[in-house]
């Protein structure tokens, strides 16, 4: 299965991906990820990158698709992937139907994880980080113990795109590039929306049900 996750910084697309992932046996094909990689690696990609991510901007089209292009060949993709954070603009989805139409592949299902902002900037504002061991934590709903990682010991911190700043940028800018996807696939018949509530379990469970898993 060939799956992705839309919808807008916040909606729980990364924590979903993770477990879809587990379930279904294909593996997570994360832009975020592939990015924070790039960036702690000080590499061209990775300067590149921060200096759009850091002030909330989209990465533009050619450089993401590049990378998750050279993601999606490798072997344990063969299967199918499930897709977080890319496509993110309609020139990236044409991108990738061109693609994958060249290797004989196709989006199986398009999750339209549904959100409103006001949810948004109360999540990932109160969201932390172990810059050591990757643990997230939030504030409200699973919180580090004081300022210290429960997993680690390291302390934790708050990402400089989930200042609220940065994150009503990151929502106008999703509203403007990414927003248009769900015509794009609803007009495909591969769209499926899935209502994202704090409760993690169910949120899941609502994107199970939408895909028939």
């Amino acid at each position: 299965m060939n799956l992705m996750l839309l919808g807008a910084p916040g909606a729980g697309k990364g924590t979903q991906a993770v477990e879809l992932a587990k379930l279904l046996g294909i593996p997570q094909v994360s832009t975020g990820d592939i990015f924070r990689a790039n960036i702690k690696g000080n590499t061209e990609l990775g300067k590149l990158a921060s200096s759009y991510i850091s002030k909330g901007m989209l990465v533009p089209d050619e450089v993401t698709f590049d990378i998750v292009k050279d993601r999606l060949l490798q072997d344990d993709c063969k299967n199918g992937v499930i897709l977080d954070g890319f496509p993110r603009t309609i020139a990236q989805a044409d991108m990738l139907d061109k693609f994958f139409a060249e290797i004989g592949r196709k989006l199986d299902y398009v999750v339209n994880i549904v959100v409103d902002d006001a949810a948004v900037v109360a999540r990932l504002s109160r969201r932390r980080i172990c810059p050591d061991c990757k643990q997230s934590f939030h504030l409200d709903f699973a919180p580090p113990a004081g300022e210290k990682c429960t997993n680690c010991g390291g302390t934790v911190v708050q990402r400089p795109d989930d200042v609220e700043e940065v994150i009503m940028q990151r929502l106008q800018e999703y509203h403007k590039q990414t927003a248009p996807l769900v015509e794009y696939y609803k007009e495909k018949g591969i769209l499926v929306d899935s209502e994202s509530v704090n409760d993690i379990e169910q949120a899941l469970q609502n994107t199970k049900n939408a895909i028939g898993v």
